[in-house]
């Protein structure tokens, strides 16, 4: 066995990575996380009239905190594009960028904060990272506790890569500047 590092594939090389900003991600948990303890203190300490209605509330509270947990585990990690996928920094695959039909990042689009939409050629499934990402159907939303400018050049890097490939260019390393 040699220790020597094997080649990187040019395929998998990282064109743009997307991190959560850390003051959003916080912000966001404490929210969320702020929601579901005051939605279970009215329910316990200030009860409604209706029984099946602080049952409701509590189940509300609970959903709140739980999501909270999962928006901070979900945004430990961030997000990273190569000339072949666009995955998550755990591995787990979001997309194949041969798959990306359009990109959508205008003031009315349906996208996340800070962020931008796809449309894929397939439907992959239903996914979500709480912050990061979400996927129904053929869309696929990027952000939300992002960075604007981080998510501008990621959005920008897809939109050419399209381009790319709908003109028959063969992209040479060119980013946008």
């Amino acid at each position: 066995m040699t220790d020597t590092p094997e080649t990187e594939d040019a395929s998998d090389a990282v064109l743009a990575r997307l991190y959560p900003s850390q003051p959003r991600r916080v912000i966001g948990v404490v929210i969320l996380a702020a929601l579901g303890v005051l939605v279970m203190w009215i329910a316990l300490w200030h009860p409604p009239a209706s029984f099946p209605l602080r049952l409701f509330m509590l189940a509300m509270a609970a959903a709140a905190l739980a999501l909270a947990a999962a928006m901070w585990q979900a945004t430990r990690n961030g997000l990273v594009l190569t000339a072949r996928e666009l995955r998550d920094t755990a591995g787990e695959r979001l997309a194949l960028v041969a798959e990306i039909e359009a990109i959508g990042r205008g003031t009315f689009a349906f996208k996340p904060s800070q962020g931008f939409v796809l449309r894929l050629a397939t439907a992959p499934g239903r996914r979500w990272r709480p912050g990061l990402w979400w996927r129904v159907g053929r869309s696929l939303g990027v952000g939300g506790v992002t960075p604007r400018v981080e998510g501008r050049f990621m959005a920008e890097t897809i939109d050419m890569m399209i381009r790319d490939r709908t003109e028959g260019r063969v992209p040479q390393g060119r980013l946008p500047g």
